[in-house]
């Protein structure tokens, strides 16, 4: 049966302009597109990968010279709108609170693995203390 809510993925120059709003013409031709498709599909639900989320925290650092903390709390923020949700859902939200031991990017790696059903091999002593990964001997 086909499904009835319409889902789509945005990519990582789309997450990035509604996390910023830069460049401000793109976030503003982002935004109109985005309300048009919701108006033509009210029901429509967008949701970002663990490989955009990573990508945009990477980009918010070195492009948008946004510290790691503030980063998190950006893409967070956007998140708790309920206009945008993570594809892999309420865990990592939980993900993007964590902020000792492993980073982001390992902690989103594993948790895509995990939603899986896989464990990760790692070589990283911090990412290996994440429940879900296990040093590789």
């Amino acid at each position: 049966m086909p499904r009835s809510t319409p889902i789509y993925g945005l990519d990582t120059s789309v997450f990035v302009r509604l996390l910023t709003g830069h460049p401000e013409a793109e976030y503003k031709s982002s935004v109109i597109a985005l309300k048009r498709l919701h108006e033509k599909e009210p029901s429509t639900e967008l949701v970002v990968s663990n490989q955009v989320i990573g990508e945009a925290y990477i980009t918010l650092q070195h492009f948008y010279k946004i510290p790691k903390k503030e980063a998190r709390r950006a893409i967070s923020e956007l998140f708790a709108s309920g206009n945008v949700s993570p594809l892999n859902g309420a865990k990592v939200l939980e993900i993007l609170k964590a902020s000792s031991g492993a980073g982001l990017m390992d902690r989103l790696i594993i948790q895509d693995y995990n939603q899986r059903g896989l464990s990760v091999l790692t070589n990283d002593k911090q990412m290996a203390k994440v429940e879900g990964a296990r040093i590789l001997k």
